[in-house]
């Protein structure tokens, strides 16, 4: 055991902080978790009114032994937290000219699927898949271990073996488009990126592996919804001794001496720490350090915007994921990335929980969320918010969902401007920083500072990237360097 005078403050209490403290304090230190929010969970928030509850954040789990791995790593079993459900179908797509085509769980039936679309285009899914399993078997010897840059940072020799030289380092648009010929196969497969808030014609083919990792480890929900997850963490870190501070805004990092020395609050309170975890959006992480913010828009990646609606009536047969794509997909991402505006077709993702415990009898929960552009520069005003509402209302409505809106008992919006707010994240940007470029992709801010010795760093904006499992591998990472640091 770490000696318990052994003080670490853990900065945000999202997945990434919560694992962190989690870690930190089942390996002997003791852990101060502060967060500017009252509630814990970060970006997997829930919002609820009139008996409606939504899941603000992540709609899905993939790679769920991740998940797991840190409960049992702490000498407890997941399902003693957690009643987790795996999804088939994965999804429904609804494309512009009408066709719908739904995504099984299973692989086979995949191919089936595809075979009767283009018969051509099984030999090049297949094909994306191995790729996909080759850059997955490369980073979990590797990049899901430590940050290239930290030493020992050089892969084993024997793990370069799965390094696929011709697809994954090429654009990952291209690359797509080279192997399936089908143009609504291309584009669900185009879509992947956007789970890093990026663009698929802008960031490097080893994002493949997001798709592979889908099919391999399933897509999975938790009952209750995806903050019971957050709200499990936080209550086993209550139970182990994590000291909670809810509603505490860190203010400054105090690093007299090159080393980390004392975490000020909102309210004027010092916390001594040994050691520091900051698992906020890594753009704010320099003004802590009595440096500039440095957030440039090329840099951010996506924001959204949310519609949460409570409806009286559940709409039957609806998929728990619908995604309505856009007309043009390529403008799209141009509205996003070149213009900076949100788009004025969106493709707009349907989250549609069957879980009784998220809606009043008979009622549905619904989640609609469109890509928006991270951009600090925009202003997110009530005329801006309501033409980007009515986009996303008129793009389902041309797919075929009638009067979405005036069926709806409660409406409740999220934007970027709110989410820059809640999360202290410059644009509302989800991710940080972008993909695109392979330098962006895979050399992402690392999990231990340079400079101040005793800061380290974890969650989505971090080494490995977002999403929950790799936030989950980040505070892993991290928590690893800093008991290496002290000598375990």
């Amino acid at each position: 055991m770490v000696s318990g005078q052994t003080r670490a403050v853990v900065i945000g209490a999202g997945v990434g902080g919560l694992a962190s403290a989690l870690r930190l304090r089942h390996a002997g230190l003791r852990v101060t978790l502060c967060d500017n929010h009252a509630a814990p969970g970060g970006k997997m928030g829930r919002w609820c009114a009139a008996g409606y509850c939504f899941d603000t954040g992540p709609t899905l789990l993939t790679m769920p032994h991740v998940l797991r791995r840190l409960f049992a790593d702490l000498g407890e079993p997941m399902e003693a937290h957690l009643e987790m459900r795996r999804l088939d179908p994965h999804a429904q797509y609804v494309f512009a000219d009408g066709t719908q085509l739904t995504v099984p769980a299973d692989w086979e039936e995949w191919l089936q699927t595809v075979r009767r679309m283009e018969p051509h285009d099984v030999d090049g899914v297949e094909r994306l898949r191995e790729v996909g399993r080759k850059i997955y078997r490369l980073a979990s010897q590797t990049f899901f271990r430590r940050h290239p840059l930290v030493p020992p940072g050089l892969p084993p020799l024997a793990a370069l073996r799965h390094l696929p030289l011709r697809d994954a380092w090429g654009n990952y648009a291209r690359v797509v488009q080279r192997r399936l010929r089908h143009p609504h196969l291309q584009r669900i497969y185009l879509r992947y990126p956007t789970y890093v808030g990026s663009s698929p014609y802008r960031c490097p083919a080893t994002l493949l592996v997001i798709p592979f990792l889908e099919h391999e480890t399933g897509v999975w929900f938790p009952r209750g919804g995806m903050y019971r997850i957050a709200q499990a963490l936080a209550q086993l870190a209550a139970r182990m001794g994590v000291e909670l501070r809810p509603g505490r805004r860190v203010v400054a990092i105090d690093h007299s001496g090159g080393r980390v020395r004392t975490v000020h609050l909102h309210d004027g309170t010092t916390l001594a720490a040994d050691v520091v975890v900051y698992t906020g959006d890594s753009a704010m992480l320099p003004a802590l350090l009595g440096a500039p913010t440095q957030a440039p828009a090329e840099r951010r990646s996506l924001s959204g915007v949310v519609v949460l609606l409570g409806l009286a009536e559940k709409i039957e047969g609806f998929h728990q994921h619908s995604v309505f794509f856009s007309a043009d997909y390529r403008e799209e991402f141009d509205d996003l990335f070149v213009r900076r505006r949100f788009p004025r077709d969106p493709t707009v993702y349907v989250h549609a929980p069957d879980d009784p415990e998220l809606a009043p009898p008979g009622g549905q929960a619904l989640y609609l969320m469109a890509n928006a552009p991270g951009d600090p520069g925009l202003r997110w005003d009530d005329r801006t918010v309501e033409e980007a509402v009515g986009a996303i209302l008129e793009r389902l409505e041309r797919s075929g969902l009638r009067a979405l809106g005036q069926r709806a008992a409660l409406t409740e919006v999220w934007h970027p401007g709110r989410m820059a707010v809640r999360f202290l994240a410059p644009g509302g940007s989800i991710y940080g920083d972008n993909s695109h470029g392979w330098r962006r992709a895979f050399l992402r801010p690392a999990n231990r500072a340079g400079r101040p010795r005793g800061l380290y760093c974890a969650g989505g904006s971090f080494h490995p990237g977002g999403g929950v499992p790799m936030v989950l591998l980040s505070a892993e990472i991290a928590v690893r360097l800093v008991l290496e640091d002290l000598g375990r």
